[in-house]
C-alpha cells in the first residue's frame, strides 16, 4: 500500500490555495490550475501545509488520497516554476518553426505538419532542431510533447524523427547480405 498522502504538502509563497467543497483551486506566478476533489478524501490546511488523509478505511479512498496529494503537489511546482519538456528533430531536412500558437514542423513527408497548440501551452524554438514545450499543467505538457513525437517517432535503423532529450534509442543493425 502506498504511503503517499501521509507526507504533507508545504505552499510555497507566493501561491494561493482555495479550497471549496468540490474543487481545490492553485494560484501562482504562472497561472492557476484547478481540481476536482473526491468526497473519500479530507484536506486539512494547516498554517502553509495540506494535509490528505482518507475517509474510509478501503483501498479505494487511500488510493485516491495519494493520487489527489501527487496531483496537487504537481499544481504547486507548476504554478509556481512551471513544466518544460525539450524535443529534438534528427534527420536531414527536419526542422521545427514556433509560429504564434501553431508549430509547423517539416518532418521529411511530402506536406508540412501544423501542430495548434492547446490553451495554456507555449512552444519556442531555440534552433531549428529543438523544441521546448513549456506550461503550467504537467499532464498537458507531456500530452502536447508526446503528441508532437507521435509525428514521427524516432526509427531504429538510422535513429530519424523526433525525440526527447536524452532520450536512447535502441539501434538495430541492417540487413547483411
Amino acid at each position: 500500500m502506498s504511503r503517499v498522502a501521509n507526507y504533507p504538502i508545504d505552499v510555497p509563497s507566493g501561491v494561493e490555495v482555495t479550497l471549496s467543497a468540490t474543487t481545490l483551486s492553485v494560484k501562482g506566478t504562472k497561472g492557476s490550475l484547478s481540481t476536482p476533489v473526491s468526497d473519500v478524501v479530507e484536506i486539512k490546511r494547516e498554517d502553509d501545509r495540506l494535509r490528505f488523509s482518507a475517509t474510509g478505511v478501503d483501498q479505494h479512498s487511500q488510493a485516491m488520497a495519494g493520487t489527489l496529494r501527487a496531483l496537487v503537489r504537481n499544481m504547486m511546482i507548476g504554478v509556481s516554476q512551471g513544466f518544460a519538456k525539450k524535443l529534438e528533430l534528427q534527420g536531414v531536412g527536419y526542422r521545427a518553426q514556433a509560429q504564434g500558437t501553431r508549430l509547423d514542423l517539416q518532418l521529411g513527408f511530402s506536406h508540412p505538419v501544423q501542430y495548434q497548440l492547446p490553451a495554456g501551452i507555449k512552444v519556442e524554438t531555440p534552433s531549428q532542431s529543438e523544441v521546448v514545450v513549456s506550461g503550467v499543467d504537467k499532464q498537458l505538457v507531456g500530452q502536447v510533447a508526446a503528441e508532437i513525437r507521435g509525428f514521427r517517432p524516432p526509427e531504429p535503423y538510422k535513429g530519424k524523427g523526433v525525440r526527447y532529450a536524452n532520450e536512447q534509442v535502441r539501434r538495430k543493425e541492417a540487413k547483411k547480405k
